[in-house]
Parts: structure tokens; sequence; C-alpha cells
């Protein structure tokens, strides 16, 4: 299920939304202490091609408020090679805001523990290395409403991608482009592998066409959707750029697998 609310200012809004949607109960029912919040910082440009530090802000006033047990770190993992996941913090305005709220920013490209993954069965990643902590922790996603050039979509799914480390995934010119072949499957197995435990979505301005170049969504949707279910958030997002879920394959490989687009 998918919670939506009109946006009104980001405190308010986000804590509507999560209110509605469940999330201090999904927390304690996951039995984990230690939160992970996961924008999408593709780049060092500003929202909404990035994650606004204002929700983030937001969401984590939240869980102080209430999941009030949960350790938080905000953590990224920048694609592109021009970038550094540090410097991307300092720019978009995350590291005084880590500074702050007292948190710790958490970069998964650094060289941190990672976990060997193994499912024969798996057509696209037989074999994934993902950060130990990813899976320790619950991954509470923020991504941000954007079409893509590539995957059509760029939602809660495809945001996971950041934890994926660049010494097993770089295959030329962008740190995680082993992803860029066959994307959509890649895309779908490496979910399957691990999946946002929840997502915020800002919907409140978004990408039209493309996730770092073209035009705004025009009028905006001044929406934040809250779910539990990666396939629902990411069918809901499609639905408010205009597509169809059923069209992006990688939503469609997960529907009835990780949750329900029609949910």
């Amino acid at each position: 299920m998918v919670v939506d609310v009109e946006f009104t200012d980001w405190r308010g809004s986000v804590f509507e939304v999560l209110d509605a949607a469940g999330l201090p109960e999904a927390i304690s029912a996951s039995g984990k202490d230690l939160v992970i919040i996961k924008p999408n910082l593709v780049s060092d440009q500003p929202p909404p091609v990035t994650t606004h530090p204002e929700i983030v802000a937001a969401a984590i006033d939240y869980l102080r408020e209430r999941s009030p047990s949960s350790k938080i770190i905000v953590g990224e993992g920048i694609g592109m090679k021009e970038y550094d996941t540090r410097d991307v913090f300092r720019v978009l305005g995350f590291a005084d805001l880590a500074e702050e709220k007292g948190v710790e920013l958490m970069d998964f490209n650094d060289d941190i523990p990672l976990i060997h993954l193994s499912e024969p069965s798996r057509r696209r990643w037989p074999e994934m290395w993902l950060p130990e902590i990813a899976m320790e922790a619950f991954i509470f996603s923020v991504p941000i409403l954007k079409a893509h050039s590539l995957s059509d979509v760029t939602l809660t799914m495809k945001n996971m991608m950041g934890f994926a480390p660049p010494k097993h995934f770089d295959a030329g010119s962008w740190r995680k482009s082993a992803f860029h072949a066959d994307v959509h499957a890649a895309i779908f197995e490496l979910n399957l592998y691990r999946t946002p435990d929840f997502t915020l979505l800002d919907a409140v301005e978004g990408m039209a066409e493309a996730h770092l170049w073209g035009p705004e969504c025009d009028p905006p949707p001044r929406k934040l959707g809250a779910s539990a279910d990666p396939v629902a958030i990411d069918a809901w997002g499609c639905g408010v750029l205009g597509f169809d879920w059923r069209s992006v394959g990688h939503i469609r490989m997960a529907d009835g697998v990780l949750g329900r687009g029609d949910g």
C-alpha cells in the first residue's frame, strides 16, 4: 500500500505521510536498531536532480521523535567518477545537516566490510557484493521522482545501486557501470539480494524526461508518497510521471516477487 499526501512544508508533510504509512511500526517489526537513510545523490547538482536535504532533515527529526531508540546513518555511494561522495555531501548541504543533527554520514564507496552473496540460479547477478551494514540495518530509502534515460525511471529500487561497491561493479567510465548492461534485470536482481525496507518518495518537483538533464515536471506534482512495498511505491511514482509501470522492466519483474505494483 502507498500513502500519499499533498505537500505543504517539509516537516509537516513528512510527519503526516510517515505516520499514515506506519514507519515506526515497520522499524519495530524489523527488530533492527540501526536505520540507514539512503538519499539519491547521483551528482552535485541541486534538487530535483538530487534528494533535497530538507526532506532528510525532516525524516531525521521524525525518527528522533517516533523511533527514539534508533541509531541513524545517512549514506550514499556516488556512481559518477568525476564526483566524490564526501564532496557531494558537502556541496549539497548534507555535511552541515549531519553536523546540525548529530548523525553519521557514510560513503558506501569507501573500503568498508563487504558481504559476498550467491544465488547461482540468478541470470544477471549469480554473485553479489554489498556492504555488511546494508544487511544489518533497516534501509529507509528517500529517492526523488525522476525519469531515467536507461532504466525509464529511477525511484526506490534503482536507488539501491548506491550500495554496490565500485571495486566489483566498475566496468568502464562509471563506478558502477556493470549495471548498464541489461539494466532492468540488473536492478531487479540487486533488489532480490537487498531491497529497501521503507521508502519516502519526494514527488514535490521531479524530473520529467531524464535523471540529470531536461525539464522538471510541469506542473510540479507537489506530493510525497510512502510505503513499505518497493514495487508499489515505484509503480506509484510511475503514475505520477505519467508512465505505465508495467512498461518498466525492473518494476514488472519485481511485481508479485518483491511487492505488488497494484498494491
